[in-house]
């Protein structure tokens, strides 16, 4: 295959794009390689394979027609009240339980009746909610006919998230001893924005202060403190252990995770199930950060962006370990399939030091913050951080019409019922079947190798062009790549001269010559013909090497 068409000098300047922006470079070149065949005739050998994005190409189809069943219900009702050409009342509390179970005898060939009555009863057995009260919140969530109340996060829905969290980010084993109140936000994205606003707005971090990343890390997570409303010192925790020559274990050294014993480092940003390595974080680094707070940083934050958990078996996020230290954030999008919802929760320990530092403050800081949330409350000095984060996310003054629309917090309890009947838990060993046989797949083309990790999620997977250059070639083989092409050379011609768009992991903070590939969003064989694309990139490569020695 021919070198790329773009100059060094090009590909240089194109490698300072954020890797999302960047993708959209590779499509283009995608897209124009395809429309440069015009003669061709198997257009489908050409067809572009974009494994840059995260978004999953399956749907939990169980909860969603549920949600579509409570909808017809919930229209039955409101004819009930009020009924007059496309008009309709408010559902009424009383009685609607029982006029549940009956609608659902009349109707048990509707799709998702079966579900939905399950998923009702379960919730109903779990918490013993008054069944009125809890099939109410759900009938007129779905109506969308008021505000929400409370505007944190409705009580049946919460308490359902919580118990879905414990289940799913805490092995079932919550801590003792304290309660986690949860905020549901439009996705995790929006719950980061949050939370990074909401500790600057009430003095926790100032602009400036030293934070640590675990990288390599979702991009945001290394722009965000880079913009000027925040300007952080970052300290970066690198994932830099190698199995072997030229296998990267993705595993943070000892020495990398001692960094967050300094008392300057205010808070530590993860994901786990880390994105792109896709591995959650081992017992051993876990057990070191529960040393460090438990010593020399007890005052250390962490946001640990959770997204990724379920698809590791027995996942135990770093909030069930550092209960009193963790805003958790996690989001509903990968799992089922539902990125257009929006659904996420930001979760935080009733016991936890933000509010303790807060507490702590000079009285000149606790004068500006009882200036700034005095119109909520005659004591704002007891408003929890939790709840500051609601008022925040709608600049305070709004603060009465914040909240997570009522239809999203409904297809977010459902999802979480959902996991928890046979139904979920067999969906939920399906996905992960998919995206580790896509994996096998990946691996079998490119003829690559990995650490054996029974903590991968394989959701996605980043590979070090660099180090494979080393175990296949040797140590003068990478040297020859690194003198003479740019480390996203190899993405630029995989667009170009196969219609394959990948991103790089150098825009996670990751080595330079690394690639990710999201797991989730083609079909399986397409991982396979992937493989087969970045292994004759790669051998492309070692000819120009060859024959650079040859004439030599």
């Amino acid at each position: 295959m021919p070198e790329t068409t773009f100059s060094r000098e090009e590909i240089q300047s194109f490698a300072q794009l954020s890797p999302f922006e960047l993708k959209d470079k590779f499509i283009q070149l995608a897209t124009a390689a395809q429309a440069d065949k015009p003669g061709q005739k198997d257009t489908t050998a050409r067809a572009m394979l974009n494994a840059g994005r995260g978004n999953p190409n399956w749907i939990a189809t169980g909860p969603r027609e549920a949600f579509y069943a409570l909808g017809y219900f919930a229209l039955d009702e409101s004819r009930r009240v009020w009924t007059a050409d496309n008009l309709g009342g408010m559902p009424e509390k009383k009685g609607i339980g029982e006029r549940f179970d009956s609608w659902t005898r009349r109707h048990p060939d509707l799709p998702g009746v079966e579900m939905l009555s399950a998923c009702v009863q379960y919730a109903l057995s779990r918490w013993a909610f008054d069944k009125d009260a809890f099939v109410h919140e759900l009938t007129d969530s779905i109506t969308g006919d008021n505000y929400p109340v409370p505007d944190r996060m409705l009580t049946h829905a919460e308490h359902i998230v919580r118990g879905y969290v414990a289940d799913e980010m805490f092995g079932k084993k919550p801590p003792e001893g304290t309660n986690l109140s949860l905020f549901a936000t439009e996705g995790g994205t929006a719950a980061m924005c949050y939370i990074f606003d909401s500790l600057m707005k009430n003095g926790v971090l100032k602009k400036g202060d030293k934070i640590a990343l675990m990288t390599p890390v979702f991009t945001p997570y290394i722009e965000i403190p880079e913009l000027d409303t925040f300007e952080f010192e970052v300290v970066n925790i690198s994932a830099s252990l190698f199995a072997e020559t030229g296998v990267r274990q993705w595993r943070y050294p000892e020495e990398e995770v001692a960094k967050l014993a300094d008392p300057s480092v205010k808070l530590v940003c993860l994901v786990n199930p880390s994105n792109p390595p896709s591995l959650a974080l081992s017992e051993r680094v876990a057990n070191q950060i529960k040393d460090i707070v438990a010593t020399s940083n007890p005052n250390l934050l962490i946001v640990t962006d959770d997204v990724y958990g379920t698809f590791v078996p027995g996942f135990r996020s770093i909030a069930a370990d550092l209960p009193r230290n963790t805003l958790l954030v996690y989001s509903y999008s990968k799992h089922y399939g539902c990125t257009g919802w929006r659904l996420g929760v930001i979760g935080l320990h009733d016991d936890n030091v933000v509010d303790e530092m807060v507490a702590g403050f000079p009285q000149d800081q606790k004068d500006r913050l009882a200036k700034r949330y005095g119109t909520l409350s005659l004591e704002p000095e007891k408003i929890r951080f939790i709840d500051r984060l609601v008022a925040d996310s709608r600049s305070v003054a709004l603060n009465h019409t914040a909240g997570l629309s009522l239809p999203q917090q409904t297809m977010m309890v459902l999802f979480s019922l959902f996991d928890m009947l046979d139904e979920g838990q067999a969906y939920k060993e399906r996905i992960r079947q998919i995206v580790h046989r896509r994996l096998d797949l990946l691996l079998e083309g490119a003829q690559m190798k990995i650490s054996e990790d029974d903590k991968r999620a394989g959701y996605y997977i980043e590979l070090d062009l660099l180090a494979e250059a080393e175990r296949v070639h040797g140590k003068d083989f990478a040297d020859f790549l690194e003198k003479n092409y740019e480390p996203v050379d190899p993405l630029f011609r995989l667009a170009e001269q196969t219609s394959v768009v990948l991103l790089n992991g150098g825009g996670f903070d990751g080595p330079q010559w690394s690639v990710r590939v999201s797991l989730a969003n083609l079909d399986d064989l397409d991982y396979l013909k992937i493989g087969h694309h970045l292994r004759e990139i790669f051998n492309d490569y070692a000819s120009e090497w060859e024959r650079s020695k040859a004439n030599g």
